[in-house]
């Protein structure tokens, strides 16, 4: 006898309904007191179980030894069964070097995400889609964390008005070019594109033309590129986002107005600015709030790395509230953080949230082109070759129009000039992903949205697959610069120092106010206002050698202690010394000094009490000399 709990009787075998008859597993159980045969449904939906034999008609039933309810853990079973596989998949793509050698790893992920979506869909079953909430949401921010927590701040500053100009001006041509010339396809009779306005294909070059941040990380991470077009590439990725967002809304509303006037349009550049500035202010301020919260957590340290998670990611969804730049919310928030929370928290705490970033990063970076792969086999599509094929040639078009046109603008100015070489790897590195298709699965209209989505696919497989795979044969080809992988050193970052001071002098005597002069500003604001309110302890008036110093340190004792060198390591009063030996001897920068003027020339009082005592020398030294000749000619 079996008991029913949607019936709440005792049934037979035979009383089952048709659609309740499931393979059965028998399971043997040694139960003296019982002596119980239990028999398994391998299917959810109804729980059965043995009652003893012979106890047919009673109300008693027997206590239920093992059950089966997957509905209970469904959600979050999947959710682990996905990260292990992502995990899996990764370990496996290291583990043969052959193929990460030729393959970039997003290839291989999407490949993985194809077979497993035919897998599914050849089980008759639902494959579960890359939607925005989920790309946005949670798979995009742990990315970006990591790419603006650990951005390399010197290179992104010094060419920051670069990225700017590829980011803001090269996102707007692409975005026309593309959707005007679109439009002018729609218009030939035999494409059955008489349907798509001009409008609709203005939003669509919007989503298709910004290059994305997952993918030129996930490619140009693997080729070792050297550090100005890496920063370039990438720090476009991350300063496009508010241009695609304010585009992406403004022709989205455009699409559902009867009539679109100037003012609409001046109000969509009000609103780049509100949604870009916007954006980087809530992250700044929700990175001094991180900054400033680590200044008090000596006493626990256990939640240090939690502070700098959560902050960052409220940071976002703030952003993502009010409509504004999430991404560019998330780099500020970052580098507004990194360098007073990393002077207050314990380096245990700091690996902490190195590694966690690292990885949580690298986990939503193979679900998001795992995904892409499941969503492109999951559909639906809608399939149309002209427009295909036309997207991609002025997707290529674009790109290399837009880098050629304003490099020559750029390098009129720039002090070190973009080659050739360097302008074909920025235009051949403009590599399209989720970012694209995410913001296509938000559009209404069904048959534009199938089609739009069909030629994001073929964009995103084409620059992944294509120009991700031959990028590396180019590279070696063209003999472009590789990335330097040797770590600065104090005698470095002394240079460094001393070239900084030594320009930020020559633009104060010029009287040009360049990037040296308002970093050396920046810099002295940050140290004596700052620092105080942020960092805890001595460490707020700590030069910044002794800085670069102590982190040195601190890594040499990590090494030293993973190495099992731990008897190596310097003293406390070894340590003591050093510091004491380079507060004593670090020079003075930035002293106020009397001002220089060639019309009116002071005389310094400790100069002329040099003057005066070198005039007496030549004084003492001429009156010598007069003697000696004199004393030569009595003689004669």
């Amino acid at each position: 006898m079996i008991y029913d709990k949607e019936k709440q009787q005792f049934v037979t075998f035979e009383q089952l309904k048709p659609d309740n008859v499931i393979d059965f597993t028998l399971v043997e159980l040694i139960n003296d007191c019982c002596r119980l045969l239990v028999l398994l449904p391998m299917r959810t939906g109804s729980e059965y179980f043995v009652c003893p034999w012979g106890s047919e008609g009673t109300e008693s039933w027997a206590f239920p030894v093992l059950s089966f309810n997957y509905e209970h853990v469904r959600q979050p079973f999947e959710i682990s069964l996905w990260i292990l596989l992502a995990l899996l998949m990764k370990l496996g793509f290291h583990i043969i070097p052959r193929v990460s050698n030729v393959v970039p790893e997003s290839c291989l992920l999407i490949v993985v995400g194809l077979l497993i979506g035919g897998i599914i869909k050849a089980i008759g079953e639902k494959a579960p889609m890359l939607d925005s909430k989920l790309f946005f949401l949670y798979l995009l921010p742990p990315i970006i964390l990591d790419a603006g927590y650990f951005l390399p701040i010197r290179p992104f500053t010094e060419n920051m008005g670069t990225i700017l100009v590829f980011a803001v001006v090269g996102t707007l041509w692409n975005t026309f070019f593309v959707g005007g010339m679109m439009y002018a396809v729609c218009q030939i009779e035999g494409a059955q594109l008489g349907g798509v306005d001009l409008l609709s294909c203005l939003l669509f070059g919007s989503i298709i033309s910004a290059v994305d941040p997952v993918a030129v990380l996930a490619v140009f991470e693997e080729i070792h590129i050297n550090e100005l077009l890496h920063i370039l590439v990438f720090g476009e990725s991350l300063l496009n986002d508010a241009v695609t967002v304010v585009l992406y809304h403004l022709f989205e509303e455009f699409s559902h107005a009867d009539t679109v006037t100037v003012g609409d349009a001046l109000l969509g550049v009000v609103c780049f600015f509100v949604v870009s500035l916007g954006g980087i202010m809530v992250g700044a301020i929700y990175g001094l709030l991180g900054a400033f919260t680590s200044r008090f957590t000596s006493h626990t340290r256990v939640i240090e790395p939690l502070f700098v998670f959560l902050y960052s990611y409220m940071a976002y969804l703030s952003a993502e509230v009010f409509h504004l730049s999430g991404i560019m919310s998330l780099i500020a928030c970052g580098v507004m953080m990194r360098p007073y929370v990393e002077a207050n928290i314990s380096h245990k705490s700091y690996t902490t949230v190195k590694y966690f970033m690292k990885m949580w990063s690298s986990v939503s970076e193979t679900l998001i082109f795992i995904f892409l792969g499941v969503s492109t086999v999951a559909g639906p599509h809608a399939w149309n070759w002209t427009f295909v094929i036309f997207t991609v040639i002025l997707c290529l078009v674009s790109r290399v129009l837009g880098v050629i046109g304003l490099t020559y603008v750029i390098n009129k100015f720039r002090i070190v000039k973009l080659t050739k070489k360097d302008q074909f790897i920025v235009a051949y590195g403009g590599l399209r992903g989720a970012i694209a298709f995410s913001l296509g699965f938000l559009l209404t209209n069904s048959q534009l949205k199938n089609m739009f989505l069909t030629a994001i696919i073929t964009v995103i497989f084409f620059t992944v697959f294509v120009q991700g795979m031959t990028i590396r044969p180019l590279v070696e080809l063209l003999a472009v610069k590789k990335k330097k992988e040797s770590k600065r050193s104090i005698n470095e970052e002394i240079h460094t120092q001393f070239l900084d001071h030594l320009l930020t002098g020559i633009e104060d005597i010029c009287g040009h106010y360049g990037h040296h002069h308002w970093k050396d500003k920046l810099n002295r604001f940050n140290k004596a206002y700052v620092k105080r309110w942020l960092i805890a302890g001595e460490r707020s008036t700590e030069p910044q050698l002794i800085s670069f110093y102590n982190k040195m340190e601190m890594k040499q004792a990590m090494m030293l202690v993973e190495s099992g060198s731990a008897a190596k390591l310097i003293s406390k009063s070894r340590e003591q010394e050093i510091r004491k030996i380079l507060r004593a001897n670090l020079q003075k920068t930035r002293q106020r000094l009397r001002s220089y003027s060639r019309h009116d020339l002071l005389i310094d009082p400790f100069e002329d009490g040099l003057s005066e005592v070198r005039f007496r020398r030549q004084r003492v030294e001429m009156e010598r000399r007069v003697s000696f000749y004199t004393d030569r000619d009595s003689c004669l």
